[in-house]
């Protein structure tokens, strides 16, 4: 029987990869993690996740400095932003973060740890910095990258990508987006929000591709309201270096050519896995361009392979590696054979306000030729989205025609937050009319939860069928007051 260096081996210490490090040597499994760059976290911790979310938060913070008159208070003189400063709270937040996963913590609960780049040299080992490392069963959580286009002119054409967006030294006068999907809406409302001049290029006809276009859309009509300018069905034809300029050149549905110049350009559109020189081509497994190719216990086409987090092109966020890490764990150390349930994936986007979805929107339900109704409530019916100035965006919930719910989609504050009791829902296989009946503190927002399903049985209970057989056993007379 083989012996080998190590029960378990990782490549990449992001979400996925540090859920199953943490895990397996926990359980008692000799763990080696190995990841490329300097500091374990992944894309998430140092260029994703958590810095674009304390951007966001400076950012609605300086906006409400600057709209305090909405809310019946004095106007303030507020100066421009420093971006210098940000970038510090940003570096704070990451290395309070950091401490959580760093290799002092990871080798107190036995894993090794070590950086650079590894390759497989043969099924069960890898090559790095030298060295040959073995392993009974290996976990490739290597993550994704920024994708860049292959627009002409872009090889000479200075531009950022999410890598680059937190550590300026001031605040770009003006900037434009290539894409619009989360990342791209998230960073073009923030710095919008901070003073930037932004204009977003999007390919398609709608902003944020993924979701129903009704909700997309009025994410766009805020935005708008903010200053940003929007070009769709777009494409872009050529790049250029202007020296403190950048200068897109697009081209609309009708065929014109229209210049446009920022200080700064972004790509945001869309991510490509991270597979290049692992040496998957020499072990013959089985990947292309969209990830690697895993089935619903994450393993590859080796049994003793296994694959989570973006590397997949499954679902490429953050709590999605965790799940899918928690996978391997079970299967891989545990032995406990276990499968991905994709159904009630959750997801947020965090613009102001935030759009937050779980389970099926209209477009995949009738992608899947599903049956459904809708029913929505407005968040300027909510009460305590009045009184705090937020009454933007709406909650839908679609059912099938059995009455089941199959998602929701919330456009409103803190809908993030919000989704979590559906969460719960969905994933516990509460009745509606058990959330019908549930209490909610009032005022609060997650009151809009409660409204949402009463109007769904608003429409039963009060029926002409119900009052008629009221009337019958209980001669009730009707109403008593009508408007003409």
């Amino acid at each position: 029987m083989p012996t080998y260096d190590f029960d378990i081996g990782i490549l990449g210490g992001g979400a996925a990869g540090l859920t199953v490090a943490a895990g397996a040597s926990r359980f008692g499994a000799k763990t080696l993690l190995i990841e490329k760059e300097k500091t374990l976290g992944g894309d998430c911790l140092h260029y994703g996740c958590v810095p674009s979310k304390t951007l966001i938060r400076s950012a609605h913070v300086y906006h409400m400095m600057k709209n305090a008159w909405r809310y019946g208070l004095p106007g303030a003189d507020i100066r421009p932003v420093d971006f210098a400063d940000i970038a510090k709270r940003i570096r704070y937040v990451i290395g309070a973060i950091q401490k959580h996963d760093s290799v002092e913590r990871f080798c107190s609960l036995g894993v090794k740890v070590e950086f650079g780049n590894a390759a497989f040299v043969d099924e069960h080992a890898v090559r790095i910095n030298g060295e040959t490392y073995s392993a009974k069963k290996w976990v490739i959580s290597s993550g994704s990258s920024p994708d860049v286009p292959p627009v002409e002119g872009i090889e000479t054409t200075p531009y950022i990508t999410n890598r680059d967006l937190y550590s300026f030294d001031s605040l770009p006068k003006s900037m434009i987006v290539m894409g619009a999907g989360p990342v791209a809406i998230e960073m073009a409302q923030a710095f919008a929000r901070l003073g930037t001049k932004v204009t977003v290029v999007q390919r398609s006809g709608q902003i944020l591709s993924r979701e129903d276009k009704d909700m997309a859309d009025m994410v766009m009509n805020l935005l708008e309201t903010e200053g940003i300018t929007f070009h769709l069905n777009t494409a872009v034809v050529r790049t250029k270096d202007l020296g403190h300029e950048r200068e897109l050149i697009i081209k609309g549905k009708d065929g014109r050519e229209t210049g446009l110049r920022a200080e700064r350009l972004l790509i945001a559109l869309g991510r490509k896995i991270n597979t290049g020189g692992l040496g998957l081509e020499g072990i013959s497994l089985r990947f292309d361009e969209k990830g690697i190719k895993v089935d619903n216990r994450m393993r590859t086409n080796h049994a003793h392979i296994y694959a989570a987090g973006d590397v997949t092109g499954e679902y490429q966020f953050t709590h999605a590696a965790g799940y899918e890490g928690s996978v391997v764990l079970s299967n891989a150390v545990l032995h406990l054979p276990r499968k991905t349930d994709y159904k009630f994936m959750p997801w947020c986007t965090y613009t102001a306000p935030e759009l937050a979805s779980i389970g099926m929107n209209e477009k995949r339900a009738r992608e899947a030729g599903i049956e459904y109704s809708v029913w929505t409530e407005e968040f300027r019916a909510n009460d305590r989205g009045l009184a705090e100035g937020e009454e933007a965006g709406k909650i839908k919930l679609l059912l099938d025609k059995k009455g089941t719910p199959i998602g929701i989609q919330i456009l409103g504050p803190r809908a993030g937050e919000l989704l979590s009791e559906w969460v719960a829902v969905l994933n516990a296989g509460v009745k509606l009319s058990t959330l019908a009946g549930a209490v909610h503190p009032y005022p609060t927002l997650a009151e809009i939860n409660k409204r949402v399903v009463g109007n769904y049985f608003s429409e039963k209970i009060f029926s002409e069928k119900v009052k008629k057989a009221l009337k019958f056993f209980f001669n009730f007379k009707g109403r008593a007051c009508g408007l003409s």
